[in-house]
């Protein structure tokens, strides 16, 4: 799997020509919903609307390298390194509406750990743009596992998601578990149930 860690999204720093761009794509929107755009109350909401975006997608322009900042430590230490209850917001790219849940990141070190705010930066880095939660849930997996060559990476992400709760069926509980397992807690059903039973009782708290 190739992982994308930047790409051309909008932020704060990007072209005035992009932002102008986005503007004019919400006057657009704005005027086929039959609304008058120059009135007060709408004046500023293409600015604000492209402000949004740009925050909403700051995963794109987050830099890999700069995130981890050398903060990778050598350890004698072969244990699961658990962090979970990790907040997320991010945006389904099929209606550009907002999903947000918890995500649960462990792994075995094999011989390296990550310092511990650095899980919680992996999650929004990829979470900050526009998303599925499956794809979500994979790319953290991969990068964790890729960054410091960990024995094993379980990744397991609960969200609920703002396009099946406010249209189409419109179940507002509706909770959906997405999971990435490699190496040993795909292989070893004890440190995968080890695993799961830390977790398992946050599934409810939402």
């Amino acid at each position: 799997m190739t992982l994308i860690y930047s790409g051309n999204g909008l932020n704060g720093n990007s072209a005035p020509a992009v932002r102008e761009d986005m503007e004019a794509a919400v006057r657009t929107i704005l005027e086929g919903l039959g609304e008058d755009v120059d009135r007060e109350g709408l004046q500023r909401t293409p600015h604000r609307v492209a402000k949004m975006f740009g925050e909403l997608t700051a995963g794109y322009h987050t830099d890999p390298v700069a995130l981890i900042n050398d903060a990778i430590f050598t350890v004698e230490y072969n244990e699961m390194v658990l962090v979970r209850d990790i907040e997320f917001s991010s945006l389904c790219e099929h209606h550009m509406l907002p999903f947000w849940g918890k995500a649960h990141v462990a792994y075995v070190p094999n011989g390296k750990v990550l310092g511990l705010s650095k899980i919680p930066r992996i999650v929004d880095m990829f979470a900050k743009r526009l998303q599925v939660q499956e794809r979500l849930t994979r790319e953290i997996a991969d990068f964790v596992a890729q960054t410091i060559d960990a024995s094993g990476v379980a990744v397991v992400v609960q969200g609920a998601h703002m396009c099946s709760m406010i249209r189409g069926v419109k179940k507002a509980n509706a909770r959906m578990v997405t999971q990435s397992l490699q190496g040993v807690f795909k292989t070893d059903p004890q440190i995968r149930a080890e695993f799961m039973g830390h977790i398992t009782a946050n599934f409810s708290d939402d």
